[in-house]
């Protein structure tokens, strides 16, 4: 090859480099234009994720509010909520319960700037082998500021800004402060917040005193504490507690006999469980109620409440019972049931079958319509308006503009009374006594009565077109019961909080009812007696009304007898209808088995499980109680922090117990315990039970003694209070 030849490849070769050199600037130009715009991109959504940061101003801990419920007898049925009860330094903190959080939350704690891309994947890895979580991805400095500053939403903006957060703790506060506060304020179920709070929960003890096997179990709970919590599945805690000892093994804080050891004798309760689900419905409405009477405070309260713990784990088995047996197989899938006393006073609530399987409550938040349960207004109004029970109604096909009512089986009696009319229930009838009296006049008295749903005025209404809810309707008629326009329900006794005095509710008088009381209760009773609601009956009298809505999709009885009115409503949440239930069918047998048990003397050879024992902040059962007192019911006083219950009485409420509180005044009594939970009082030298009996204020329990069955006999004979003769003929 010729010189010449070798210049021109050498030159072409340069050409050639310089043009690839050309590209692969162009093109490395071209990929650092692209890093930098995503730098770019990225620095904006960071700056978008940080606008929208709900930044702090403090690091104070939010202040929380803790209930514990109390039923009538002392006892804590639930808790709701949760307070932190005391702020501990970390050197308080046993090191093994620090071992524990650390080797199953966050193993690279002391290593990690806030965030751990290393104990993510670890965690990760360590999940898919377990097949389940048993070690955390968050770190701990995460999971504080998820704790303090942000909301539940699991979304990546709220990921993006917990580690944002966590970046910035670890900025301001050094390791042993994050891990204080996370310890301090981590939530571990059963209302408790803190490790504090929840070794005084669950063990009755500071957390000074945690043993191994109880540290353990307290770190297995931050994953899952509601699900984990001992109070609800204890088996479930102790079996968690396990796995986290075995993580301290591999993380090296134990050794693995010590913790063999410690699984082999797991961590118990100090205390029975008190979150039980039978109290699921009573324990929502009653926190709610408190919390609406406490307002914007914090802490931690003790409410009592009217709950009666007997007969509200008789609601949820009397519910469950009767699905079970019947309902299903009719295609009614959905009960609820609330009793009150006279006075509004709610001694059980059950929302549904299954709290478990739904909270809703169908109570207090379900509107259905009521169908006939209605015409307790109409006929009402009729008899304010100056008609009588003998009074002549017509029923026969009517027609109202394009609307018709139609009586069940389309048979119709013709001309008949208002009697017979709200007895049989006849739809013409009832239109047309509301049509004589006023649509509105129907309207005002059921809304006095305390109907706060809507009501329209359409010639259905006087069918229960118009929906309502169990307990407002159940309250109606308490009304009729307690000779009063109107009753409030109410659940909420009293709250108290340690060291403070105790706020007592205080209820003003109800307004006197406008129509005449012995008129409509001889209806009610012509309803169960001869009417619609005839398997609703008892050996005792029963004053009620069924209802039964459009394709048998609502179901309902409502009714009282003695000093409890119970409501029951039956259907389906979606509004299915059932196959052929009417209110005088499985709403009138549910209210008559519960009703029924209800009345029976408790058994006291049957040992009442104690949800709780008695009140955590209240004062223990004293053998001589003196003060003035105030009356629950005829045989239930309230001295200071004292339950007095009255040996050898079965109170009554209503005007029974305002006649006593009129009776005792401001006087002081003083009262001897005669047995673990009953006293003998005595009011200026009379023994108080003996009053209480002597006048019909109450009835006598079948293991009174022989002064107070002599008492009660005398009461009977000359038909005083709850013996009065016209009361329990005319209806009661």
């Amino acid at each position: 090859m010729s010189e010449s030849a070798d210049v021109e490849d050498a030159q072409e070769s340069r050409a050639i480099g310089r043009s690839r050199r050309g590209k692969l600037r162009c093109a490395g130009g071209l990929v650092a234009l692209v890093a930098a715009g995503t730098l770019f991109a990225a620095l904006l959504v960071a700056v978008g994720y940080l606008y929208q940061l709900p930044l702090p101003t403090s690091f104070e801990e939010p202040r929380r509010i803790a209930l514990d419920l109390a039923a009538t007898d002392g006892a804590v049925f639930a808790v709701r909520g949760g307070a932190e009860a005391r702020a501990v330094e970390l050197a308080q903190v046993p090191r093994h319960l620090i071992n524990a959080v650390l080797a199953m939350e966050d193993r690279r704690f002391f290593q990690h700037g806030g965030f751990d891309l290393a104990g993510v994947v670890r965690a990760a890895l360590a999940n898919l082998e377990a097949g389940g979580t048993v070690q955390g991805g968050s770190t701990i400095t995460q999971q504080l500021a998820k704790n303090l500053f942000l909301s539940s939403e699991r979304s990546l903006t709220r990921k993006v800004q917990e580690v944002l957060l966590a970046v910035w703790l670890e900025r301001r506060l050094t390791k042993d402060e994050i891990l204080a506060r996370y310890l301090n304020t981590v939530y571990l179920g059963a209302g408790a917040y803190g490790v504090d709070a929840a070794s005084r929960r669950y063990f009755g003890r500071p957390v000074e005193q945690l043993g191994l096997a109880q540290a353990a179990m307290l770190a297995g709970l931050i994953q899952a504490p509601s699900r984990l919590a001992p109070t609800r599945s204890l088996a479930q805690a102790q079996q968690r507690a396990r796995i986290v000892l075995d993580a301290m093994v591999d993380f090296g804080a134990l050794d693995a006999q010590a913790a063999r050891a410690a699984q082999a004798q797991p961590a118990a309760l100090a205390l029975p469980p008190v979150e039980q689900l039978a109290y699921g419905y009573a324990a929502d409405f009653a926190a709610a109620e408190a919390r609406a009477m406490l307002g914007a405070v914090a802490g931690s309260f003790v409410v009592r409440t009217t709950i009666d713990r007997r007969l509200q784990r008789l609601a949820e088995r009397t519910l469950a019972a009767w699905l079970a047996r019947e309902g299903d197989a009719l295609d009614a899938h959905q009960a609820a049931l609330v009793a009150l006393a006279p006075d509004g006073a709610v001694r059980a609530m059950a929302g549904g079958r299954d709290y478990a399987e739904s909270q809703f409550n169908r109570v207090v938040q379900a509107r259905r319509q009521p169908g006939s349960a209605f015409k307790l207004f109409v006929y009402l109004a009729a008899l304010r308006a100056g008609m009588a029970p003998d009074s002549p109604v017509e029923d026969a096909p009517l027609r109202i503009d394009d609307w018709q009512p139609r009586n069940y089986a389309e048979r119709y009696l013709g001309p008949t009374d208002l009697r017979t009319a709200f007895a049989q229930s006849l739809n013409s009838a009832a239109v047309w006594v509301q049509e004589a009296v006023g649509r509105e006049r129907v309207i005002a008295l059921a809304e006095a009565m305390g109907i706060a749903s809507p009501l329209r005025p359409h010639p259905s209404l006087a069918l229960g077109s118009a929906e309502v809810t169990l307990l407002e309707l159940t309250a109606a008629y308490a009304a009729v019961l307690a000779a009063v326009g109107r009753v409030e329900p109410y659940v909420v006794r009293a709250i108290a909080a340690p060291g403070h005095a105790a706020f007592q509710r205080r209820r003003p008088a109800p307004p006197h009812a406008e129509w005449p009381r012995a008129q409509i209760l001889e209806l009610l009773r012509a309803a169960v007696q001869f009417g619609t609601g005839r398997a609703a009956g008892l050996e005792v009298p029963v004053f009620g009304k069924t209802g039964t809505t459009q394709d048998h999709r609502d179901a309902w009885f409502i009714g009282f007898t003695r000093d409890l009115v119970v409501g029951v409503w039956v259907g389906n949440d979606d509004n299915a209808p059932m196959r052929g239930i009417t209110g005088g069918g499985l709403p009138a047998e549910i209210w008559r088995s519960f009703v029924a048990d209800a009345l029976e003397p408790p058994d006291e050879t049957d040992p009442v499980a104690d949800a709780g024992g008695a009140l955590r902040h209240g004062a223990p059962t004293a053998e001589v109680v003196t003060g003035i007192p105030t009356v629950i019911d005829s045989a239930t006083l309230r001295i200071a922090d004292h339950i007095v219950r009255l040996a050898g009485v079965t109170g009554a409420g209503g005007r029974h117990a305002k006649d006593l509180a009129d009776y005792i005044g401001a006087r002081e009594i003083s009262c001897r315990r005669t047995t673990a939970d009953r006293y003998r009082c005595a009011l200026d030298g009379w023994d108080l039970a003996g009053i209480v009996l002597l006048n019909g204020r109450g009835r006598a329990t079948p293991q009174a003694a022989p002064d107070l069955l002599e008492a009660e006999r005398t009461a009977r004979d000359e038909g005083r209070g709850v013996w009065a003769a016209p009361v329990l003929i005319r209806g009661y």
